[in-house]
């Protein structure tokens, strides 16, 4: 759990702050969406062949190149595809058409699609959408739009749902190092949702707690996979002032708070810094950067870290990168420990594929990184001929590499001119980001050209409408009025127990907060030693709570039975048998009471009373295995307690 210290809602309010979540859910199918290869994760490395791509930018239908795949293209990347033979064949490697989507994808997102109140689209079109990172080795991502305009509540506040997609997932990442990255393909094509919502929420935990109840209420549905790296989120920031910024791919819900807090302080500060260069008179048509080789000087540079670099890398060059009248600003702090130099370092790093740790080092007379002394630094800035109203920027690595990274300095100062650029950041486990890519513009969605239109007739919709069960986002929201805590909520839409709390609560009249426990806090409890709960259907733990209501058995009864089934793989009855409630008469409990006072009583003498009947009743009831009734039990230890105490 990240520490955060968050701003007050009208603080957040004054900033601006507006942001909206795009979920991408797996969904229970055993094929992938446009072919017929299984789903199916591989856990080992044991891959049987691989595949090498380069990727590069095509022109759109209207004659223009997308942003961000020209600078994916400028990376000059080898990618690597591991391949395995049960579950990817010729069409994920791009050597053979798609078939026809996989209409068991179809029926299940146009299920989540009506569950979330959207309007199903009568006829669906497959488009591309442009993906030059590698991770699809078309190039291209297949999706479809299944439904739009939906809304959920969230705590009294309507969500809007702005459209329900369907779409293949992309390949998993092994590992990106400088020039090469490697993806695993057992996960190409898989069948996708993509949950995305308007920009509603206007604080950080908002946007958490909206991501969370749909998170949970899909996995509640039971049409969709679980575990890691079945769902992950992109999370969607902007202030006022500023442009909409994407967290990439974020896989931990906890972690959605802190970055959109941490985000719109990026922002807020990117915003200050762009208000300074401009005070400063730094523009765009007047700014001075320069460069200089430095190699020469290499040795001079009492650097280890230049100069173990160098010796890694022989052949490589140092360049001093010069910025008029930006002293101060590249130490200028936009998130924790990450300065505007940080900005720039991380564009280095995804572009220029300089990824050593640092990749720079600068001194802008308030601040500076590395291991140069005074004198080493004075050196550079005389041989690049800055003063102290400049700061110096030093990058070292192969010529093209270090010439690609000379000119990201140059653009991503331009970037600060201009405020807060349109990107794609990744998640860090500390909340903050880094750069990632360009935001993707309009260009890179066109139409797919191998696969017709399919129409959705309105007798299907009302075949699928008259099957459905309860809707597990307007229940999250009851339930939450009920007064359940998020966290049980959360655990009765995770283990699927949600319809069946209904059943009880409403069907048998049992107490809402026994049900929570046995169903939320229990369930899990044995699935945390080990026991597979998921084995129980919903009728087995709808009779344990029947005997219950009949006054069969006791609330410790009642889980000591489950336990049973879980772990000695009894029947239900023989279980059930061996917990019912004695028949004991108030006499025959009085004397058991009186048993155990009288084993207890030197103990009892000494603690305060509170403390001595949590004790003795505790004693009293693992003793009797849960065949006691509670109430019965308690009544008489108290009146047993309360008679010692009048005799002194």
């Amino acid at each position: 759990m990240v520490a955060v210290n968050y701003l007050s809602d009208e603080e957040y309010e004054a900033l601006g702050l507006t942001s909206g979540i795009e979920i991408h859910q797996q969904i229970k199918t055993e094929k992938k969406l446009f072919c017929r290869c299984p789903v199916k994760m591989h856990r080992d490395n044991d891959y049987d062949a691989i595949v090498v791509r380069h990727m590069r930018p095509t022109l759109s239908e209207l004659g223009e190149y997308d942003g961000t795949a020209l600078m994916e293209f400028k990376t000059k990347k080898d990618i690597v595809y591991q391949l395995y033979h049960d579950c990817v064949c010729t069409y994920e490697m791009d050597d053979t058409p798609p078939f026809l989507i996989n209409q068991n994808a179809v029926e299940i997102a146009l299920q989540i699609a009506i569950l979330l109140g959207c309007t199903t689209i009568d006829e669906v079109f497959i488009t591309r959408k442009q993906y030059l990172d590698g991770s699809i080795p078309t190039g291209f991502q297949r999706t479809s739009i299944i439904g739009i305009d939906g809304e959920i509540g969230y705590r009294g506040k309507r969500i809007h749902i702005r459209q329900l997609g369907l779409e293949e997932d992309a390949c998993r990442e092994v590992s990106d190092i400088r020039h090469c990255v490697t993806f695993k393909a057992d996960r190409l094509g898989t069948p996708l949702i993509e949950v995305v919502t308007e920009r509603d929420m206007v604080t950080p935990l908002e946007v958490q707690g909206v991501a969370e109840q749909i998170s949970m209420a899909l996995k509640g549905t039971g049409l969709v996979n679980r575990g890691m790296g079945s769902v992950r989120e992109d999370v969607n920031v902007s202030i006022s002032g500023s442009t909409r910024v994407e967290i990439k791919g974020v896989d931990k819900l906890s972690l959605i708070g802190p970055l959109v807090h941490y985000e719109a302080l990026r922002q807020k500060h990117l915003l200050e810094l762009k208000d300074e260069l401009k005070n400063r008179g730094v523009a765009k048509e007047t700014l001075a950067i320069w460069d200089v080789d430095i190699s020469k000087l290499a040795d001079q540079l009492d650097s280890t870290i230049i100069q173990d670099a160098l010796e890694a890398e022989p052949g490589s060059i140092v360049r001093a990168i010069g910025l008029r009248n930006m002293a101060g600003m590249l130490g200028h702090e936009l998130q924790p420990n990450k300065p505007f130099a940080y900005e720039i370092s991380q564009r280095i790093k995804v572009i220029a594929c300089l990824d050593g740790e640092p990749n720079i080092l600068f001194n802008d007379g308030e601040a500076r990184t590395g291991d140069l002394s005074d004198d080493a630094w004075a050196d550079v800035f005389s041989e690049l001929d800055a003063s102290k109203t400049d700061a110096v920027i030093l990058v070292w690595g192969p010529l093209a590499d270090v010439e690609l990274a000379v000119s990201e300095v140059r653009l991503r100062v331009e970037d600060a001119i201009s405020g807060v650029p349109n990107e794609t950041r990744q998640a860090s486990d500390d909340g903050t980001t880094g750069f990632e890519r360009i935001l993707p513009g309009p260009d890179r969605m066109y139409p797919d050209t191998d696969l017709p239109p399919f129409a959705i007739s309105a007798e299907r919709l009302e075949n699928i409408k008259n099957k459905m069960a309860a809707n597990p986002f307007e229940t999250y929201e009851r339930f939450r009025a009920l007064g359940i805590s998020n966290h049980a909520i959360r655990q009765l839409m995770r283990n699927r127990r949600w319809r069946l709390f209904d059943r009880v609560v409403k069907g048998l009249g049992i107490d809402l907060h026994f049900a929570v426990t046995l169903l939320a806090e229990r369930l899990r409890a044995f699935d945390r030693e080990g026991l597979n709960t998921s084995k129980l259907t919903d009728d087995d733990l709808f009779k344990v709570f029947d005997k219950f209501k009949q006054g069969k058995l006791s609330c410790e009864g009642a889980g000591w039975v489950i336990r049973d089934m879980l772990q000695n793989d009894d029947s239900q009855d023989l279980a059930i048998e061996r917990f019912l409630l004695g028949q004991l008469d108030e006499k025959k409990i009085k004397e058991l009471v009186s048993t155990q006072l009288a084993a207890k009583r030197t103990l009892i003498a000494r603690l305060p009373a509170d403390k001595a009947f949590n004790l003795l009743m505790g004693d009293l009831m693992h003793g009797a295995s849960g065949k006691l009734e509670p109430r019965a039990v308690a009544t008489a230890l108290r009146a047993a307690l309360s008679a010692i105490d009048e005799q002194g």
